[in-house]
């Protein structure tokens, strides 16, 4: 959130707060913003009734891909052209099963 308003990262699929890992990842974030000033570029798009928006710490890291880094999302191709899919660590596709099922259309977006 920043300032009340409901913000997605661009170009990842984070587990959902009821989903297997979805507390830690939300906590990770939490964790990394912690007393740090974020600046969010938005995007045009909405998802969800969200803005969408690269969000960055100040030391110039992308907050999407340090949470792709650290396992706790993954790349969602289809939004972020492959930008992160480097950063995945192995095995985090089988951990995050449900967001990796949810990018094939297999489960409800």
């Amino acid at each position: 959130m920043i300032d009340k308003i409901r913000v997605r990262l661009a170009g990842i699929d984070a587990p959902e707060l009821d989903h297997p890992w979805g507390q830690r990842s939300k906590w990770a974030l939490v964790q990394l913003c912690k007393g740090q000033t974020i600046t969010a570029r938005l995007k045009p798009e909405l998802s969800y009734d969200r803005l969408v928006a690269e969000c960055f710490l100040p030391d110039g890291r992308d907050l999407a891909g340090e949470l792709v880094r650290i396992g706790l999302a993954l790349d969602w191709p289809k939004f972020s052209g492959g930008k992160y899919r480097h950063l995945e660590p192995e095995g985090a596709r089988n951990r995050l099963w449900r967001a990796c099922a949810r990018q094939r259309g297999k489960l409800p977006l």
